[in-house]
């Protein structure tokens, strides 16, 4: 397809109907090379109609804004519920892991069965809150400032802490996942996150699929920073298998 006009026109209408577009696959649908796709997204881009990623865009749809963990809560509840049931089985005796914040994690943490020694390091107060009564569960709550629409703790305080501390896993949610990385809608929250994947020997990223393609508005880490993401079985297909040649272990439940 040789006007320009016509396959920017097919571009965003692919982008309207599945919110996610491959370079390749639209060389080959429009029967032109992967470099002219690439330009074609770069000047889309300059007219604030996709967000490119690498061999890949997205709608503009795809940046996600902060909401509060009340809603947040109440979306995609049994995919997370089967998300955390699938982390609670790689707990191992005498663990110490840390857990973020974020609604698939607090769901993590009502499924956490063990009754053999665990020590969790979080940022939730609701995470805490809810292992607070299982004996085998030693807790540190990280300090700081507390971040309402996380119910969570922010700031140097918490990550002063983090620099003395170390575990052999971290269990992260993210607000966006695409192939440029991981993605959070706030900067405070962003940092803390940083300094959590710096003190841990193996990331386990916790998201339902629906983050994946999007955007958030702080950027957490490249995708060469984790080992695994446990997600549910609506992740997009072509995303789950560029993830796996990159040597991510995708887990889905």
């Amino acid at each position: 397809m040789g006007n320009i006009a016509k396959r920017h026109a097919y571009i965003l209408e692919a982008l309207k109907k599945d919110g996610y577009v491959k370079v390749q696959e639209l060389s080959e649908q429009l029967g032109v090379s992967e470099v002219t796709i690439r330009k074609d997204l770069k000047l889309l881009e300059s007219k604030k109609m996709l967000y490119r990623n690498h061999g890949s865009a997205s709608s503009l749809s795809s940046i996600i804004s902060d909401k509060h963990i009340d809603i947040k809560e109440k979306l995609f509840t049994e995919e997370k519920i089967r998300i955390g049931q699938a982390a609670n089985k790689i707990l191992e005796p005498n663990d110490k892991i840390m857990i973020a914040s974020g609604t698939t994690l607090l769901a993590f943490a009502n499924e956490i069965t063990t009754d053999h020694h665990l020590t969790v390091i979080t940022s939730s107060v609701k995470v805490s809150l809810t292992l607070c009564y299982n004996p085998f569960i030693e807790i540190v709550q990280l300090g700081g400032i507390m971040r309402k629409n996380s119910v969570s703790v922010i700031g140097h305080y918490a990550e002063n802490i983090l620099e003395s501390l170390s575990c052999n896993k971290l269990f992260l949610g993210v607000d966006g996942l695409d192939l440029d990385g991981l993605t959070t809608s706030d900067m405070s929250e962003a940092r803390i996150n940083q300094q959590m994947i710096d003190a841990s020997q193996k990331i386990i990223i916790m998201t339902d699929s629906s983050k994946f393609g999007k955007r958030g508005f702080c950027k957490i880490c490249d995708l060469n920073k984790i080992h695994q993401i446990i997600t549910d079985t609506n992740a997009p297909a072509d995303i789950v298998e560029m993830l796996r040649e990159r040597d991510i272990e995708v887990t889905l439940v």
